[in-house]
């Protein structure tokens, strides 16, 4: 890849104004970038990738070259492939947030595709001619009740030499895994960060091994609209954005979704004394929220914050959601620390913000899927109250740490149990929201594995070199008896029964399942809960646990093949406890395990769950909960009953298909062993 630039042939004229970034026209290049306090701009073009110097400069004249706050040119005879950055004169006063440095060149904030080290200053901006017939177009267009959720890492995914791939931890080989995603069952993939990050490596090393520490998880954007070149199969020489697009049409065509993790909160360029990259030199007094001292406020725990209810940055923000959905074919977006979104210029939340109204009601954006990381290190929390509109959904951090708390026998969790596994009705219910607006988890990047989360007490983060006091302290987990590793049969067997119940209570709870990647085979990061830093086998999906640990494989593929089979756990409406329809009884009930109505007191923790045939196409279900380390009887609701799920059973005895499963609870009976749970079906 190269620009090939023809010097002689390079003639500039006035732009006009829109689109913003680098767009290809039939005779050259329109280049437009908004800022509003400089005094002067240039465009540099580049000849080669790797060259300090620019081999042309073109200043914007203040009278011919802007529009309001837009500078804009266009180059005649300039192609697609064309390396560029920008540099911007103006008052340098940090008090009044302007920081302008005119002897530093800065990316475009609309760039599409980014090539070399960011961290180095290095990197230059490419020329990208976007194919707006780009073929196949397919959507699966899977309804969110329908949904199961696969959260993963790309480079994590294949990294490791067991995953088989021939282009290990890129796009490409993530699509050569598509058939192991199709088998397990899932519906869509989350992917982390691929927007283009504006640093690699980090200060510090592992005290352990001496090994440079990266910043593997990609939370530190500075090109939005720019896939991650680090995932490109060449090194990022300018094939990601063909190969991303390559992955998503390869996902759409098995029938999966595609969505991504956003961060639109703060950028690499951190607080005031930070690197200036891109947005700091083109007008940091708009696109960060500033103190009176002119000092970035930090709601984000990286510095700095974005000022998302400016109206330009709100404009930014659209069109870049816009962009990864019309052009790069995404279906949904997981926005990162989105209280962020709900701040005013001043820091302060308000409700209804201008730019989380803007999203859920763009007419581009109507059909892909928004949810949102309802809270920021600032203090905010709005699980339940995010956005006021029926097209967000939530990650519900409150079924995670709730449902943790149920299954290591906490006190009085029994009640705050029973509302996350029906869809949070205290949560969403009251204005109107439906169980689909809870995007359930037990585990996900940020924290302990599911395998971790069954063997560990306490964090274990010494390999990321802050000394442990990184990641969260108390995480609900429990180690079955000894910390880490071990070899003891009798601790590992209830490790991978306690893996099972918190896979069987995800999958049998109203709203959308999300699964961290690796869980269905025991995936381990050795007690870190917070590998941010980690690019290493510490990360990475090691695919030798998937023989390991077949059983747990199979376990977690039967219960995704059970919620699909049984409507009830995927409807859109909340349970009643009243009759659905004239005669029919309740559509669900509570029982203490003797029988009785549930009397909710904390003092017995065991918990029976029937759901009425009228809800499940005929076929009644029967839930049996017991957190507690005792066998205890349960007595069983009058009818027929079939087997399906027993936690505490050994494979294959543990998960039964529906043509196969035993009779069971003849006697009318059933003991379920202490920390497990069981399921019937009549």
């Amino acid at each position: 890849m190269g620009s090939r630039l023809d010097l002689e042939a390079l003639k500039a004229r006035p732009g006009r104004g829109i689109p913003l970034g680098a767009s290809v026209g039939e005779t050259g290049v329109h280049f437009a970038l908004v800022s509003r306090h400089a005094t002067r701009v240039w465009l540099a073009l580049f000849e080669h990738q790797d060259d300090a110097r620019p081999a042309v400069e073109f200043e914007l004249d203040v009278e011919r070259n802007r529009i309001g706050d837009v500078w804009s040119i266009f180059i005649e005879n300039l192609h697609a492939g064309a390396y560029y950055l920008f540099r911007l004169d103006g008052p340098y006063d940090p008090k009044e947030g302007h920081r302008f440095e005119p002897g530093r060149y800065v990316l475009d904030p609309c760039a599409l595709m980014v090539v070399g080290s960011v961290q180095n200053s290095e990197a230059k901006c490419v020329v990208v001619d976007v194919e707006r017939d780009w073929e196949p177009y397919i959507r699966p267009r899977t309804r969110k009740s329908n949904s199961i959720v696969y959260e993963t890492h790309i480079r994590g995914f294949t990294a490791h030499e067991s995953s088989g791939v021939e282009h290990r931890g890129t796009y490409r080989g993530f699509i050569e895994k598509i058939p192991y995603l199709k088998d397990l069952g899932i519906t869509a993939v989350e992917f982390m960060p691929v927007q283009e990050v504006g640093e690699e490596y980090i200060k510090r090393r592992n005290p352990k091994t001496g090994e440079r520490l990266k910043n593997y998880w990609g939370y530190a954007p500075i090109a939005f609209f720019a896939p991650a070149a680090r995932f490109g199969s060449g090194g990022g020489a300018g094939e990601q954005v063909h190969e991303f697009r390559e992955l998503v049409s390869a996902l759409h065509q098995a029938g999966l979704e595609v969505i991504l993790d956003v961060v639109f909160n703060h950028t690499a360029e951190g607080d005031e004394n930070g690197p200036t990259l891109c947005f700091r030199g083109i007008d940091h007094s708009i696109y960060y929220l500033l103190d009176k001292e002119g000092k970035c406020l930090n709601f984000t725990g990286c510095g700095n914050t974005v000022n998302c209810n400016h109206p330009f940055v709100r404009d930014l923000i659209r069109d870049c959601l816009r962009y990864w959905t019309t052009v790069m074919r995404v279906d949904g977006f997981r926005f990162d620390l989105a209280s962020v979104l709900g701040r005013d210029q001043s820091g302060r939340i308000v409700e209804n913000a201008p730019i989380i109204e803007r999203i859920a009601e763009d007419p581009i954006l109507r059909d892909v899927k928004l949810t949102a990381e309802a809270w920021d290190v600032g203090g905010a929390y709005q699980v339940g109250s995010f956005g006021n509109d029926e097209r967000w959904s939530e990650l519900n951090g409150k079924f995670r740490d709730d449902v943790r708390r149920y299954w290591i026998n906490e006190p009085d969790a029994k009640g705050a149990f029973a509302l996350r596994i029906t869809g949070s009705p205290d949560l969403y219910q009251d204005d109107g929201r439906r169980p689909i607006h809870s995007v359930n988890f037990v585990t996900s990047h940020d924290g302990f594995t599911l395998n971790d989360l069954v063997s560990y007490n306490k964090k274990h983060n010494e390999s990321n070199g802050e000394k442990n006091r990184d990641g969260m302290d108390y995480n609900y987990s429990w180690n079955c008896g000894a910390e880490g590793e071990t070899g003891d049969p009798a601790i590992l067997a209830l490790r991978l029964q306690m893996q099972r119940n918190f896979l069987a209570t995800l999958f049998t709870s109203l709203g959308v399942p999300m699964l961290l990647g690796g869980d269905e085979f025991g995936r381990t990061q050795k007690g870190n809960n917070n590998a941010y830093c980690q690019d290493n086998e510490i990360s990475w999906h090691d695919w030798r646990l998937l023989d390991t640990n077949a059983a747990l494989f199979r376990f977690c593929k039967g219960m995704i093949q059970f919620r699909k089979e049984n409507t009830v756990f995927e409807r859109a409406t909340f349970y009643t406890g009243k009759p659905s329809r004239k005669g029919a009884g309740p559509d669900v009930r509570w029982f203490q395990p003797d029988g009785k109505a549930q009397d909710w007191q904390p003092a017995q923790p065991a918990l029976g769950f029937w759901i009425n045939a009228t809800e499940n196409e005929g076929v009644p279900l029967y839930l049996m909960f017991n957190p507690t380390p005792d066998d205890i009887e349960f007595v069983l609701p009058g009818g027929d009953w079939w087997l399906r799920v027993d936690t505490a059973a050994v494979s294959p005895g543990d998960w039964y298909a529906a043509d196969n499963a035993p009779r069971a609870g003849e006697s009318g009976k059933i003991t379920v062993v202490g920390r497990s749970m069981a399921v019937l079906s009549g």
